[in-house]
This record gives structure tokens, C-alpha cells and sequence, in this order.
């Protein structure tokens, strides 16, 4: 299963990268993830490494790379 985290953390940096800030429905779209489990376990991954800013909007959560 880390394996598997650790790619779905990949392609969500990826999109990150190159797609700039995108709110969650974007980035689950951007990376190419199956599920929202997917999508945020890559989210915690990533937050671990401190490689993330989340910005907490009405409705939805904003990713960025920090």
C-alpha cells in the first residue's frame, strides 16, 4: 500500500507543478485518481513532507505547493 501512496503523492505533485493551485475536484481530475481515497491519502503523504499549502475555502479546500 505505500507503494501505491507514494504514486498517487507523485501525481498529485505532478499536477500541482504544472497545473498551479487547483481545488480538489480539479487536482483528483488533473492526477488522474480513481477516488477521493486516493486522492487524499496522496494529500496526507505530501502534507507529512510539509510540501503542501491548503487553503480552506466555503465549499472546497485549495491545494498548492508550497
Amino acid at each position: 500500500m505505500n507503494s501505491k501512496v507514494g504514486m498517487f503523492a507523485g501525481d498529485v505533485w505532478t499536477a500541482l507543478n504544472q497545473n498551479g493551485a487547483l481545488d480538489v475536484k480539479e487536482l483528483k481530475k488533473a492526477a488522474k485518481l480513481k477516488t477521493e481515497k486516493d486522492l487524499y491519502l496522496a494529500l496526507g503523504w505530501l502534507l507529512r513532507e510539509d510540501k503542501l499549502e491548503i487553503t480552506e475555502g466555503e465549499k472546497t479546500l485549495t491545494v498548492a505547493l508550497k
